[in-house]
């Protein structure tokens, strides 16, 4: 499988929390640090020692931490480095769950199956939330009901092709036609990996699965990005797509997590422009502004 050697030779695939923490540090500049910004920076984000030092702890440490040589960092210093990366509360979660998942025998999930079973509850929420297209997926990215809004969206791009449930990773890096659907396929994937990974995911079978298939189905498009993307859920931004009938839509989403015990969310799809709100309108077939679109919606995430 891909993957850079960190400094002790362990691979990237059991370094989740030095791929997470790095990845962290250089996504964030000296000045969203409270940093002045000097010239002639070769580093992406902050330098290790910048960080080993708003957080309080040795660069020394910091690298073994980076490389995967010290998986047990103290809550404290769990803390300090979540105030020093101006980590959000999910990140923060995440990064705790990452230290969690190096104790042995340590499981999040109460099952070995994927629940597949949509409560009557959630399918009336689904029902009222036509005509937006929304469906309710569980951890393994599969689509186990939805709204004829949602059928009406993605049915002539072939990911229901199959019935439900839809396995949506499985069409986004097997099918050709994906490629056309989402424009921004690159972002997409990087997306889409990134929430298979969310949380201890290679204690979950079924996960490690579905990783399986797709290194042997996909190959490198897939082991790169399961090598190099930290694992965090996509729960809302704006997204592209080359509708067959529609053309270019801009679509915002919002995740929505129903209990731990459903182990499942509802993703919903909104309009982020009008020209997008006038093309769902007459594919859903409602009347005109029966989807109204977002306001300011955000950038293009995946």
């Amino acid at each position: 499988m891909a993957g850079s050697a960190t400094g002790d030779g362990a691979s990237a695939q059991d370094n989740e929390l030095g791929l997470f923490l790095r990845s962290r540090r250089e996504a964030l500049t000296p000045a969203a640090a409270g940093l002045p910004t000097g010239p002639r920076r070769r580093t992406p984000g902050l330098r290790r020692s910048e960080l080993a030092t708003l957080a309080g702890v040795s660069v020394e440490y910091l690298t073994r931490m980076e490389q995967g040589r010290d998986r047990h960092p103290s809550a404290a210093v769990l803390s300090a480095l979540g105030e020093a990366l101006r980590l959000t509360p999910r990140e923060r979660v995440h990064l705790n769950r990452l230290v969690k998942a190096m104790t042995p025998g340590f499981t999040c999930r109460g099952s070995l199956e994927s629940n597949r079973l949509v409560r009557p509850a959630v399918r009336a929420v689904l029902d009222q939330l036509e005509p937006a297209p929304a469906a309710v997926l569980n951890r393994l990215g599969e689509v186990l009901a939805c709204t004829d809004g949602y059928r009406r969206l993605v049915g002539p791009t072939g990911q229901l092709d199959q019935g439900l449930p839809a396995a949506f990773l499985r069409y986004l890096f097997t099918d050709p036609r994906a490629r056309t659907v989402y424009p921004d396929w690159e972002h997409k994937a990087d997306k889409a990996v990134a929430t298979l990974k969310q949380g201890p995911y290679r204690q979950d079978p079924l996960v490690v699965a579905l990783i399986d298939e797709l290194t042997v189905t996909v190959g490198a498009e897939f082991t790169r990005r399961l090598a190099t993307v930290p694992g965090l859920p996509d729960t809302n931004g704006t997204v592209r797509m080359t509708h067959p009938e529609a053309g270019l839509l801009r679509l915002a989403y919002e995740r929505l997590e129903l209990s731990a015990d459903d182990d499942q969310h509802i993703l919903i799809h909104l309009p982020a422009d009008d020209a997008t709100a006038t093309a769902l309108d007459a594919l859903i077939g409602r009347r005109p502004g029966g989807l109204r679109a977002v306001a300011g919606g955000s950038p293009v995430a995946g």
